[in-house]
């Protein structure tokens, strides 16, 4: 099937107007009518907004001759691999809260799996404790080694995601306490919430260790929409919990610089094809 004809017959699927479709992607009308026609072939920038807008991945409407033989990796380490080094530095640093709350999260998170990539349809689900380890092992390369700080990586989403509350936790006050902070509850104002985790050095670096996390994957699954909610959300409340960081909690001074620099280079590239889109 044609791309134009493709495009048609899923709009009228979702019962859309040319007109509607057309705005959805910043596009007139008359343009959007030269694409189902065949005249006109869509731009790159403009098949990841139709893509988007028609709820379909975006391979359904690159071909080989518009795209660079790439694929897109939905997951970048091996969880596996991730959970038995983390498991093993946990023996070996006398890291007791970080062992048990391994096993707690990985059965805690157990079904569960990341949001899929908008780029490869055919790619098998990532279970969601791929997220927690990935920050395990970048906080511990990064020298955090404390037993709290570790727990809390591996547990900072079991509350707000497995519907227990952070009192539940089987886990000493200190790590219930930071995963209570770093638990949004519905209807929070976000700057409350930053407000609060910002009063703790372990929620503050973990929470900066998460933001890290996501910026780093965002592009994969994220709408245009979506992109630019998380951009504006990390420039007014992350970049200063960062700097937070740094000038309160010496202890991560190293490590936050790496973070920042990371977040920093991710979201300008982020904005830099927003804006070019």
């Amino acid at each position: 099937m044609e791309l134009g004809e493709k495009i048609a017959r899923r709009r009228r699927e979702l019962g859309m107007s040319a007109e509607q479709l057309a705005a959805e992607v910043f596009v007139t009308a008359t343009v959007e009518n030269t694409w189902e026609r065949g005249e006109l072939r869509p731009d790159r920038q403009s098949l990841v907004r139709l893509a988007d807008a028609l709820q379909l991945p975006i391979t359904e409407f690159i071909t080989a001759h518009d795209a660079p033989d790439w694929t897109t990796r939905d997951q970048m380490f091996s969880d596996i691999h991730m959970y038995t080094r983390m498991r093993t530095l946990a023996q070996a640093e006398n890291l007791p809260n970080t062992y048990k709350a391994l096993a707690y999260a990985r059965d805690m998170h157990q079904g569960e799996n990341r949001k899929p990539s908008k780029f490869n349809n055919n790619s098998p689900a990532v279970p969601y404790i791929v997220h927690p380890l990935m920050m395990a092992c970048h906080a511990h390369a990064l020298g955090i080694r404390g037993d709290s700080v570790l727990a809390t990586v591996m547990l900072h989403d079991v509350c707000e995601d497995c519907g227990i509350s952070p009192e539940e936790l089987p886990f000493p006050q200190d790590i219930r306490h930071s995963v209570a902070l770093l638990t949004k509850h519905e209807g929070q104002p976000t700057a409350e919430y930053y407000a609060g985790i910002m009063t703790e050095s372990c929620a503050s670096i973990v929470k900066a260790l998460d933001r890290c996390n996501n910026v780093s994957t965002m592009a994969q699954c994220f709408s245009r929409e979506k992109l630019v909610e998380y951009t504006q959300e990390t420039e007014q409340y992350v970049y200063p919990l960062l700097e937070h960081i740094k000038n309160e909690y010496l202890e991560y001074n190293d490590a936050v610089f790496v973070i920042k620099y990371q977040i920093l280079s991710l979201i300008e590239s982020i904005k830099a094809m927003l804006i070019s889109s």
